[in-house]
């Protein structure tokens, strides 16, 4: 019955280290286009993200539980007062819960529409991190007006991104 019960445990690790590995090295290519997705916003209408094409996008992965979400949320609050003209950010909340967001969401000043919460116990079971290869939060990535990914640059490189333009 122990043996038994070792072989379980190893096997149990072995089919978690492949589940994290598939994830983490999927087919998201800087200068490839970024993986699309549909799902529902939080005011319940449908949001695709290819419908977005024509505008810069940063898509932005964090949750109201995670305090390098947290951190970098008044970053992100200043770059769409800054550059809402030129960049739609989007972000997908990865919660355990349906409440805990909307409290964080209020205080941290998110004002902007394209507001995605996946409720789900684990990051790496959302299908629209699994898309990305997102294991770990915060997680942001660039997408260029023509859809292509252009990688995860930190929120410095961005600003300067953007101020180069005016």
């Amino acid at each position: 019955m122990k043996k038994m019960f070792q072989y379980l445990v190893i096997g149990l690790i072995a089919l978690l280290v492949l589940v994290y590995t598939g994830v983490k090295y999927s087919n998201i290519v800087v200068g490839e286009k970024a993986p699309d997705f549909e799902t529902t916003l939080i005011d319940g209408t449908r949001f695709r993200l290819s419908n977005l094409e024509g505008k810069y996008v940063l898509l932005d992965f964090w949750g109201s539980w995670c305090p390098p979400c947290r951190i970098e949320n008044p970053q992100l609050v200043r770059l769409h007062s800054k550059y809402s003209d030129k960049l739609i950010i989007v972000t997908v909340a990865l919660e355990k819960d349906n409440v805990s967001w909307k409290k964080v969401v209020e205080k941290d000043g998110f004002t902007w529409k394209n507001q995605i919460v996946n409720q789900n116990r684990y990051v790496i079971l959302s299908p629209v991190a699994r898309k990305y290869g997102v294991t770990s939060i915060p997680a942001k990535f660039l997408i260029s007006p023509n859809g292509k990914l252009l990688g995860s640059p930190s929120f410095d490189e961005i600003d300067q991104m953007f101020s180069k333009e005016n």
